[in-house]
């Protein structure tokens, strides 16, 4: 049974089960590996992805339930191949250690930063309580997220308008 999905723009008619996760269609069948399959039990956030702008763990969403909502993942945020603010932020504040929830983290991140482009400390904590980080680097996620911030701010911006 076909089921047609938007995954970053793109419009993609898969061949799959309806109750198969939407991280094993974006992986196996998309070849889109930056959520990556941490605990397969929405715990852990390696997996998020945005549905309709919202973060949302693709290890616990059946394809069914996507439906005919805009799906982005970490590679569908860059555009003509340069990378977003937030993207840019966190290499530059080296936030990644071994590497494997960063999707994830700036997914949601990203998803903060569109409704408010200028959090604070406190709320990006709340809002990043979700997602974990094994390797411990969450002091530089969080001044990532910051700089991205600040950086909307110098250029007198708004964050979606960067991407």
């Amino acid at each position: 049974m076909a089921i047609s999905i938007k995954v970053n723009g793109k419009t993609h008619e898969i061949d799959a089960d309806p109750a198969t996760p939407l991280l094993y269609i974006l992986r196996d069948e998309l070849a889109l590996n930056g959520a990556k399959f941490g605990c397969g039990l929405g715990q852990c956030g390696a997996c998020t992805v945005h549905v309709d702008g919202k973060p949302a763990f693709s290890c616990l969403l059946p394809l069914a339930a996507v439906g005919n909502r805009e799906v982005t993942t970490i590679e569908g945020l860059a555009s003509n191949g340069k990378l977003n603010a937030l993207q840019q932020a966190f290499i530059d504040e080296q936030a990644a250690q071994c590497g494997y929830c960063i999707a994830g983290m700036v997914m949601r991140a990203e998803a903060l930063l569109r409704v408010n482009p200028h959090p604070g400390e406190e709320e990006i904590r709340a809002h990043m309580q979700p997602n974990l980080c094994r390797c411990g680097t969450h002091m530089r996620i969080l001044r990532a997220i910051k700089r991205a911030a600040d950086r909307s701010t110098e250029i007198g911006v708004g964050h979606e308008e960067r991407l």
